[in-house]
């Protein structure tokens, strides 16, 4: 996710990056070539005319010039990372998750209330086409109020993930991939009363899930698939299904390996018509080019933008674990 976000900044007028740190030599040196991430394109040595280098944390947070320490470290060391940078006057932009269990959210959101800091969270997908598109439509209520939902986020199994499964690491599908849309969910839909899931369990831990979830307003329900398939062939596929009050929309991709298949976003009209929206942005990158403009645009208004919120990306983990409690027990879990 450094790299992403690296190649983000490259993209964005409204914040520069100024300095990066690793404890890995060779990427001190500007040899990101080992990077391969699931998702946009390798790493390649970068110019390093202009950027300071350094090799802890802590070098950075005794640097003047730095207003803003973005995280992408893997998630068990975000609240020790995010903490030190709050303390040191620092505002924190953090990879999602925030933290891997409700505890440790809490435990940064406080660093950041006492040090007068914000805590903004990387979660991407309310900025990527589709998902921003039902996001805009939602804050306009162009269609009228979002009713019902469906999401699906499944994966074959993340084998270039040391530790998935383990809750004090990585937290497994959950906290890793379904936290996508349990962020997302929040934002359209707002805290859910109650939620149900029925899941497969790995090592303790829910590796594949069916989920409901009840809100205060009866008329609301969200279902959702996620985790971990064991058919390799689809190693990633996403989708959504919104019922507005006036319109549906519909949207899925699948990551075939012989290449990606998408149903496009459709918006699917009460007259028995349909249309296929024209989307903003470009590729995956502008997405997170656009929230670290939003980011830039947060610390100078002081008015934190709602996708970037750390409160909400902390209530998409406590949704999370209400789930996981949820799967371990058999029985409706209360979460709100």
């Amino acid at each position: 996710m450094g790299w992403i976000h690296y190649l983000a900044y490259q993209r964005c007028p409204s914040a520069m990056l100024d300095a990066f740190c690793s404890r890995n030599p060779a990427k001190r040196a500007g040899d990101w070539t080992s990077i391969k991430g699931n998702f946009g394109p390798p790493g390649e040595q970068i110019p390093l005319h202009g950027l300071k280098v350094y090799e802890t944390l802590d070098e950075i947070l005794t640097d003047p010039d730095i207003d803003l320490v973005d995280i992408c470290l893997p998630p068990n060391l975000h609240v020790d990372a995010a903490c030190k940078a709050l303390e040191a006057g620092k505002h924190v932009l953090c990879e999602k998750p925030l933290g891997l269990n409700t505890q440790d959210c809490d435990t940064i959101l406080e660093t950041a209330q006492r040090c007068d800091r914000q805590v903004l969270v990387a979660q991407v997908l309310p900025y990527m086409g589709e998902f921003e598109f039902a996001y805009q439509a939602h804050l306009s209520q162009k269609y009228g109020a979002a009713r019902r939902g469906y999401f699906k986020r499944v994966i074959s199994p993340p084998d270039w993930i040391p530790d998935f499964y383990d809750p004090s690491r990585v937290g497994g599908p959950l906290i890793d991939l379904h936290v996508h849309d349990t962020h997302f969910i929040r934002l359209m839909f707002g805290m859910p009363r109650r939620v149900s899931c029925s899941a497969e369990l790995h090592q303790g831990v829910v590796q594949y899930c069916q989920t409901l979830m009840e809100f205060q307003d009866s008329q609301i329900v969200v279902g959702t698939s996620s985790g971990v398939s064991q058919q390799t062939a689809r190693p990633f596929c996403h989708g959504f299904e919104i019922q507005f009050e006036q319109a549906a929309m519909q949207f899925e991709l699948a990551a075939l390996t012989s290449g990606p298949e998408i149903m496009p976003l459709r918006v699917l009209g009460q007259d028995g018509n349909s249309e296929s929206p024209t989307l903003t942005g470009g590729d995956e990158i502008d997405a997170f080019a656009n929230e670290i403009a939003d980011a830039a645009r947060s610390i100078e208004s002081g008015q934190v933008e709602p996708r970037l919120d750390g409160k909400t990306a902390r209530d998409a983990i406590h949704i999370c674990q209400c789930l996981q409690a949820s799967a371990e027990s058999g029985q409706w879990v209360d979460c709100s």
